[in-house]
């Protein structure tokens, strides 16, 4: 009963993947995964009908059990999702919410010798786990990847390294742009860390797992950073792209930098992963504090400049900031379902 639960036209299972891929991964976190998969009205009762699938990314700190926090005067993002679909707004989908959560919040859906292989584990372990247990159209085709802020990023970057896996996207206010996004935070962040902790990372992190997270000023804006860091170097050593100053470190940034959606769209191998994909929805509300916007604004030129058809393509930019609009997913949803059908 709203505003406490509502019930579903669909339904939801709750699964625990076994990943042989993220097993002994560097950060030592669990190998076993929650994983939840959504399955529309009618799909008990039509056993000869196949669906496409929506694949949902959390954004930086997020896991799946986050998708059923009741905030006031909001449903949770599978409520809305389900009511679309019993609306008939949208051809009938399965919609599965990968988790990909790591010790530092997150792990960009990338494969990192510092964090583990989560864009291997989503690709090679969740895509076929999906597969052989619903009856999805199992073809890149007729499977989306989606998500918001380090979500959408995902959604991005797993698109252009999976395009024989996914054949559309959704983009919202997804991590891009770091040039605008990423580095000015770059001075504020090395002063907390000279004035709090000495500029040592170590001592943060010491402290941070000491007490109850968040409790002082900069906790997550520092640990996201070197979550990234994690996630961007490379080479399983986490580096900071920024100097006691706060100054940019080249040889560090410029490994950032190719791992940004927006130079990765420029690279050849990747223009043509997205020129093949059959729908690439973006948009990010136009008070972004992050400026993802902008972001938003330079991966719609990128996909202009690699030769994507502009009819693939929604873009749009709307009256929000960087939080609150989940309202926004089902109508990506929507307009994907209706081009994977």
């Amino acid at each position: 009963m709203l505003p406490w639960s509502a019930e579903l036209a669909g339904r939801l299972d709750h699964h625990v993947v076994h990943s042989d891929l993220l097993r002994g991964n560097p950060l030592g976190d669990p190998h076993e995964r929650p994983l939840v998969v959504y399955v529309p009205p009618g799909y008990d009762d039509s056993p000869g009908r196949r669906y496409p699938s929506l694949y949902v990314l959390l954004g930086y700190t997020g896991h799946v059990g986050m998708w059923f926090n009741r905030a006031p005067f909001r449903q949770p993002y599978p409520e809305l999702a389900d009511a679309m679909f019993a609306a008939g707004d949208a051809p009938p989908a399965i919609v599965v919410y990968v988790d990909a959560w790591t010790s530092l919040g997150g792990s960009q859906y990338l494969d990192s010798p510092a964090t583990g292989r989560y864009h291997s584990y989503l690709r090679d372990e969740i895509v076929p786990f999906v597969d052989g247990r619903y009856r999805t159209l199992a073809d890149r085709d007729h499977r989306a990847v989606t998500g918001k802020s380090s979500g959408g990023y995902g959604a991005m970057v797993t698109a252009m390294l999976a395009p024989d896996v996914f054949g559309a996207l959704a983009t919202h206010a997804g991590d891009a742009l770091f040039e605008v996004s990423y580095r000015p935070q770059f001075p504020a962040l090395a002063r907390r860390l000279r004035d709090m902790y000495d500029g040592s990372y170590d001592k943060f992190l010491a402290d941070f797992r000491g007490r109850l997270a968040g409790t002082k000023e900069g906790d997550l804006e520092l640990l996201e950073m070197y979550a990234y860091a994690a996630a961007y170097s490379g080479d399983g050593i986490v580096r900071l792209p920024f100097d006691d100053t706060g100054a940019v470190v080249p040889e560090v940034w410029e490994r950032w930098l190719a791992l940004d959606p927006v130079v990765m769209a420029g690279e050849p191998r990747h223009a043509e992963a997205l020129r093949s994909m059959r729908a690439i929805w973006v948009d990010a509300g136009n008070r972004d504090e992050y400026h993802l916007d902008f972001g938003a604004v330079a991966f719609r030129r990128a996909l202009e400049a690699a030769g994507v058809p502009e009819e693939r393509v929604h873009f749009e930019l709307f009256e929000a900031g960087h939080g609150g609009i989940e309202y926004r997913y089902p109508l990506a949803l929507a307009w994907l379902s209706h081009r994977l059908t």
